[in-house]
């Protein structure tokens, strides 16, 4: 009975690797492709790898870099909204700034002040005050000229009457008296002359530089408002509000590298491509003002005709477009922009990668 069952078991497991045998036997029909791998359209074509940017005149977006550094305050914008030239984008902390420029106004302010007083001398009041001690200089000099003239009647008359010592102090007396309004006269002379010339122009100095020194702290603390260089499109805020920026832009923690606060283009009707051909290609293109040239979006059906704008008259080394910041190759390519003639339906969006042939000579 034991045999029997093994060979039972032996027989089913043939007849089953037969039933799998044929079945994994069978062709299965293919499956149609997701797309059409792109072919080149014309009968002598050549190649370009192209990225999808704005069109600008520049050819390229718009990298927005602050002037100053600090943490951003407010983020007036989001990504996709079409601003105006002008337009308020971010703002950044400016305390500091304000402050500085409201002193340096102060300063200026307050030289412009002494300005006025020095352009507005003598002063009525210090001009009667420097009147009054000339009249009471004159009024001692007459009262020491009267003693010294009735000491020397008296010593004339009889010199036993009035000694030496006390005429001579009479003298003195009247010597002192001159000499006193003298320099009382001579500085109602100085005060009824004003403020003198050259301490004038040194202060107009200082007001014209204080005022200077006013205007920069204003125009940098402009600096700290964040605003839209052209009419576009915003297409990328990378900084967020408390983040730090400077003129080298924001830090990225997951690039590690220093990226734009801010990235702007154009309406995302106007759309170009700039492609890179390697330099061995280049003497296969015809005549700039006859290029023609069609794009492909990678992984999809889609492809658009191109129109030629200009060639960047100068060959550089190729960028690797996975990432534009640090890889490079020893291939040096001559960048060529098209403007794309986007057709009905069409969604393109700046940093796509295309390909791109261009009708060869």
């Amino acid at each position: 009975m034991k045999h029997k069952l093994i060979f039972i078991l032996a027989f089913a497991g043939f007849v089953a690797g037969l039933v799998a045998a044929y079945l994994y036997g069978i062709q299965q029909a293919p499956q149609p492709p997701v797309f059409s791998p792109a072919s080149n359209p014309y009968a002598k074509g050549v190649y370009a790898e192209g990225i999808v940017e704005s069109d600008q005149p520049a050819g390229e977006n718009i990298n927005v870099y602050p002037d100053v550094t600090g943490p951003v305050t407010r983020i007036a914008v989001h990504e996709g909204e079409a601003v105006k030239a002008g337009s308020v984008l971010l703002t950044i902390d400016d305390s500091v700034q304000r402050a500085t420029a409201a002193q340096l106004a102060a300063q200026a302010e307050a030289a412009a002040a002494l300005l006025d007083e020095l352009k507005s001398e003598p002063r009525k009041e210090t001009l009667d005050v420097a009147s009054a001690q000339v009249g009471a200089a004159a009024a001692n000099l007459k009262m020491a000229q009267d003693e010294f003239d009735k000491q020397q009647r008296a010593f004339e008359i009889d010199p036993k009457a009035v000694s030496k010592d006390t005429l001579d102090n009479a003298e003195n007396s009247l010597k002192v008296a001159r000499a006193n309004l003298d320099v009382v006269t001579r500085q109602f002379r100085l005060t009824r002359a004003g403020a003198w010339i050259y301490d004038i122009r040194n202060q107009e100095k200082q007001v014209d530089a204080l005022r200077k020194a006013a205007a920069s702290a204003d125009a940098l603390l402009a600096h700290y408002t964040i605003r839209a260089p052209v009419d576009g499109v915003v297409l990328s805020v990378n900084a967020a509000q408390g983040s730090y920026v400077s003129p080298q832009g924001v830090y990225d923690t997951y690039s590690q590298v220093q990226t734009p606060m801010l990235v702007m283009g154009s309406a995302a009707q106007q759309l170009a491509v700039r492609c890179y051909v390697d330099e061995i290609l280049i003497d296969r293109l015809p005549d700039p003002h006859a290029l023609k040239a069609r794009m492909f979006v990678r992984g999809t059906n889609v492809s658009a005709q191109l129109d030629f704008v200009r060639i960047q008259p100068y060959v550089s080394p190729k960028i690797e477009l996975s990432d534009q910041r640090t890889e490079r190759v020893d291939v040096r390519v001559l960048p060529v922009i098209f403007r794309v003639a986007m057709p009905k339906g069409l969604r393109l969006y700046p940093g796509q990668l295309v390909d791109v042939y261009i009708a060869a000579g």
